[in-house]
């Protein structure tokens, strides 16, 4: 039998992708390079004199309240990064550097699915490294009203996320899954973000949503989808939840092994996950994949993924 090792990933090629920033409506240009071992994802805005890095890192995030922030998109920050974060994480994409020409993501269809394509395409390669990640040791919580969430000990990255939503046509929903390349790319990677036209409206007029239409989000007015398509699964609204929950957790810097759990819960309450975890020592531990042969008896979790062209 063949021996393998769970090593890290990069892109074997560069990627661009073109698009528009959700909240500015402004055209965006992103190029992912292949990175090195240990690199992690890092963000450069191409616009910046100073070319300064950003790491995608929980401690570098400075707002949560309509998307997934880091540091100042005024200087050298980067909005919108949770749908592109949710695709390197669900297809194990270790090391990439990311490269805008301005403070905000391109949005896309307002899921991950275009950076899942390109990602295929462009083919991903396996390094000389072994993968690390964390894992929960014991169980970490934050409540906030009847919302809560918590990462559990789990021996393999899992999702269980609820949403309870007023509106009839949301209502109560649930999506839990092992994450694998697999689930991610047919479960999770076409869901896309949800808003109520009254709440766009709001934003619209506060300065904000001003690239949403109905090519990048899913609408809803007076109980009924706006889109002609409808929702891509009846529960996509608790999908794109999960892809959120993937891509805000990935922020995390490493893989969590664990069981993550949310009630009513967004990007605000996947960040303060994050803090929860780092803030107890005792609560996780750093753990490298071992090396393990075919069909043996693997850690799960730490088997090596199998996903898009490999060009080990």
């Amino acid at each position: 039998m063949t021996t393998y090792i769970d090593r890290q990933t990069t892109l074997a090629q560069q990627i661009v992708l073109e698009g528009i920033g959700v909240h500015s409506g402004k055209p965006a240009t992103l190029t992912l390079l292949p990175a090195d071992a240990n690199t992690g994802v890092v963000f450069q805005r191409t616009d910046d004199e100073a070319s300064s890095e950003v790491p995608a890192l929980w401690n570098r995030v400075t707002a949560t309240a309509l998307c997934t922030v880091l540091s100042d998109p005024a200087k050298d920050g980067v909005s919108t990064v949770e749908h592109l974060m949710a695709a390197l994480a669900g297809l194990g994409v270790d090391n990439v550097i990311a490269e805008l020409d301005g403070p905000e993501m391109p949005i896309m269809d307002g899921s991950s699915a275009a950076f899942v394509e390109a990602i295929k395409q462009a083919g991903i390669k396996r390094l000389d490294r072994g993968r690390r990640y964390i894992r929960v040791k014991k169980t970490v919580r934050v409540d906030n009203g009847s919302a809560w969430c918590e990462l559990v000990p789990n021996d393999r990255t899992s999702y269980d996320i609820t949403i309870d939503f007023d509106t009839p046509l949301i209502g109560r929903q649930r999506f839990a899954a092992d994450l694998t390349p697999d689930v991610f790319c047919e479960e999770l990677c076409r869901a896309r973000t949800f808003g109520n036209v009254s709440d766009v409206e709001k934003l619209w007029k506060m300065g904000f949503a001003l690239g949403s239409s109905l090519e990048n989000s899913v609408a809803i007015s007076e109980d009924k989808v706006l889109n002609p398509e409808g929702t891509r699964w009846p529960d996509e609204f608790a999908r794109h939840k999960a892809l959120d929950a993937v891509g805000d957790l990935a922020l995390a810097g490493l893989p969590i092994l664990g069981l993550y759990r949310s009630y009513k819960g967004g990007h605000k309450m996947n960040h303060a996950i994050l803090e929860k975890l780092f803030s107890d020592s005792s609560a996780f531990e750093i753990v490298e994949a071992p090396a393990y042969r075919a069909h043996s008896q693997a850690t799960p979790g730490l088997a090596a993924a199998a996903f898009g062209p490999d060009v080990s």
